[in-house]
């Protein structure tokens, strides 16, 4: 076995893909300025399945979208809802401009699942031109609202036309639920999460007295002097002979309740059945059938299973219809009941998502009570929500790019997945554990968490493209890139993952295990292995895109203040700024016009003679940035890269609303105090509280001892 040859920073390398074969440059032995490689031809597992994602509006592009509606009568008009506050429309699919319908974001409270979250035009809009919104408001408690607009044409609206419908106090910041819909009987819908913080604390899913929780429904058409309601409240829901919620049975406009967090929700235009995804806890994610009355078991029950462990009481509750575990996704996103035409294999089936790994999935002839559950695509991407076309095509809100997409037909399936590491062609067969010769190495200034692991990284782009380097922290890379990064223990490599962008433009991640002679690696997903006395995760394919976030633009390490520092390279020998190298040989977009001085930089966070401050903001930036930041995956919205000012991490001070961890008055940072700073706590923990949240089973002792000096001289949110 020969001998590990990179200790202590990972090592990454750049390949170019053509159809020339590998070895580049002239007759003299000369390297052109664009190099000009081929070693083979990428895989792509996208053609696994027989239906794809197509841009539906290639030129349009939102901030963090959460809902698409059509205009009830004019064909091909869209309305975007954007969480921080406003409505974008645009008309048709060649469509090169949005324009803002309707702005509320001054009223608006947005950030981690709060903001303009729902949107529904009144069945009558066409004449009087009303239509709802669903938001969240400032206040403490946070208040939800949801009221009547003016529009004054199908182009805008009046903001200050708005007339409340009903408010309602959140005593946490999450699990705001916010989804609204008219429903085939003409009532509004709207859906509501427990409250928030975890575990339902104030029980709110089994209080039929509460409207969080729960679904609702009321008559916006007439008032209710009785109960002094702006709405009145349809006469076959479950509590309707309420007076309120104080009342005997429960609140009137409660539906259904029992649900933790309804996180979009839909009619089947053909039946006008109710589904609805509900975010779970800590392990199971669940699809619900809802009726009128039904309570779908919420906090006893976690989807199929109890919640608080062995035994619970089922009686008088509706179990999922279908569910999955956290090993698949970690927050579901409700769809629809099929009914177009372009995929008849599809009729009948109900489609969703998850948010943090990008599967969707479809339940099989759900409309005829199907419950088998089969995965239909791993796009890569955060989805946000569904939405129907006039033809009941379905398109696909993507929060993280702020994209729109279509389910369009492929065509059969041809899985063509290589199953070992030497079948893709990357590696040399007399060492397989390394690229052919025509690659060039480099390194990054603060190398990522990996349980001690050390690393080998290789990248590589189509022939003649480039890196989009615009963007100093993101950089972007064309369609067939391919990551590649070793990880060995001692002596011995242990795994190597690729990270493909196909030619649909999206990611995927696969996993191989190495043999224990090191002769070669087969591909794996989802599983655990003690090697050299501790446990290794190999992570699933979703897992991949749980960290390769869209929001940090999927390469992670590939940004300009990660590469701003020198390398030896093998082809010349010489020792030159990576940078400059990348720019000379033709592979960035942009050119570098300054001194790589005066360009961002990272510290090496474990270098004791550079500053404290930067090098646990470099900590942070690389191991947790990648979620933690704008229009990342999690609820919260704390901004952990390393550009952004400490008093504009909101994190400073900041009350925990969800995993306190039993700690007695809990941020998520405490000025001077690190036992107090969730941050850090968690961070030092392995287990479902632990963060990462995935694939490590080892606690970085000195990242936490890196965090918990700076936190302590921290003694202040300035």
């Amino acid at each position: 076995m020969k001998p590990l040859r990179f200790l202590s920073r990972a090592v990454i390398v750049i390949t170019l893909l053509t159809s020339a074969a590998c070895g580049g440059g002239d007759s003299t032995g000369n390297k052109p300025q664009q190099i000009d490689l081929r070693p083979c031809s990428a895989f792509d597992p996208a053609t696994a399945s027989t239906v794809i994602l197509k841009d539906a509006f290639a030129n349009l592009s939102f901030d963090g979208p959460v809902a698409l509606l059509g205009h009830p009568s004019e064909a091909d008009r869209w309305y975007v809802v954007e969480q921080g506050g406003t409505v974008r429309t645009f008309s048709g699919s060649d469509a090169t401009r949005s324009t803002v319908f309707i702005d509320i974001s001054a009223r608006v409270s947005s950030g981690g699942e709060a903001g303009l979250l729902g949107m529904a035009f009144h069945p009558d809009f066409d004449t009087n031109k009303i239509f709802y919104l669903s938001y969240t408001g400032p206040g403490s408690p946070l208040m939800s609202h949801v009221s009547a607009f003016v529009a004054n044409d199908s182009l805008s609206a009046d903001p200050q036309s708005e007339t409340t419908i009903l408010n309602l106090a959140q005593p946490f910041v999450n699990h705001n639920g916010g989804g609204i819909a008219f429903g085939p009987d003409g009532f509004l819908y709207i859906g509501f999460g427990d409250g928030g913080s975890g575990g339902d604390p104030q029980e709110n899913g089994q209080n039929s007295h509460t409207l969080l929780g729960a679904l609702l429904r009321i008559d916006v058409n007439q008032s209710d002097s009785a109960r002094s309601l702006p709405y009145s409240i349809p006469v076959s829901n479950p509590f309707a002979g309420s007076l309120n919620c104080a009342s005997a049975g429960g609140c009137p406009e409660v539906f259904a309740y029992g649900l933790r967090n309804p996180w979009r929700w839909s009619f089947d235009r053909d039946t006008g059945e109710l589904w609805a995804g509900d975010v779970g806890q800590d392990a199971r994610e669940e699809v619900d059938r809802i009726m009128a009355g039904g309570n779908y078991g919420w906090n006893i029950m976690e989807g199929n299973h109890c919640y608080a462990g062995d035994g619970c009481n089922l009686q008088g509750l509706i179990l999922p219809v279908a569910e999955y575990g956290h090993d698949e996704g970690n927050s579901i996103t409700g769809g629809y009941v099929y009914r177009g035409s372009a995929m008849p294999d599809l009729l009948g089936d109900y489609i969703f998502g998850d948010f943090g790994s990008g599967r969707i999935w479809r339940i099989i002839d759900a409309a005829q009570g199907g419950t088998q559950v089969e995965e239909l695509l791993l796009t890569g991407l955060n989805i946000a929500s569904f939405s129907e076309d006039r033809s009941g095509e379905l398109l696909v809100l993507s929060y993280g790019d702020g994209r729109i997409y279509r389910l369009a037909p492929q065509g059969s399936a041809v899985a063509n997945t290589p199953k070992r590491l030497s079948e893709t062609g990357y590696f040399q067969p007399s060492d397989p554990t390394q690229p052919v010769d025509c690659f060039v190495p480099y390194q990054v200034n603060a190398p990522f968490w990996s349980d001690g692991a050390q690393k080998e990284r290789w990248l590589g782009l189509p022939a003649k493209t480039v890196i989009d380097n615009v963007d100093d922290t993101d950089w972007q890379f064309p369609a067939g890139s391919v990551l590649i990064k070793n990880f060995w223990l001692g002596n011995r490599p242990i795994e190597t993952r690729l990270l493909i962008q196909h030619a649909d433009g999206q990611w995927a991640g696969y996993s191989y295990e190495w043999n224990e002679d090191g002769s070669d690696a087969l591909l794996t997903t989802g599983k655990t292995v003690s090697i050299n006395g501790q446990d290794w995760i190999y992570p699933s394919r979703s897992d991949c895109l749980k960290c390769h976030t869209s929001a940090a633009g999927r390469s992670l390490g590939l940004e300009t203040a990660q590469l701003n520092a020198t390398q030896s390279y093998p082809d010349s020998g010489e020792t030159q700024n990576q940078l400059i190298y990348l720019d000379e040989k033709g592979l960035l977009s942009t050119h570098l016009n300054a001194p790589t001085d005066s360009l961002p930089i990272l510290p090496d966070s474990f270098d004791a003679s550079m500053d404290l401050i930067r090098r646990a903001r470099a900590y942070l930036h690389t191991n947790c940035s990648q979620c933690h930041q704008p229009n990342g995956p999690t609820p919260l919205s704390m901004d952990l890269r390393y550009g952004t000012a400490f008093n504009s991490m909101d994190i400073c001070n900041i009350p925990v609303s969800n995993t306190a961890l039993d700690i007695a008055d809990a941020r998520i940072l405490a000025p001077g105090d690190p036992q107090r700073s969730i941050l850090l706590q968690r961070m030092q923990r392995r287990d479902r509280f632990a963060m990462p949240p995935l694939s490590s089973s080892l606690v970085d002792e000195n990242g936490a001892k890196l965090l918990r000096l700076w936190i302590t001289n921290q003694t202040t949110c300035q």
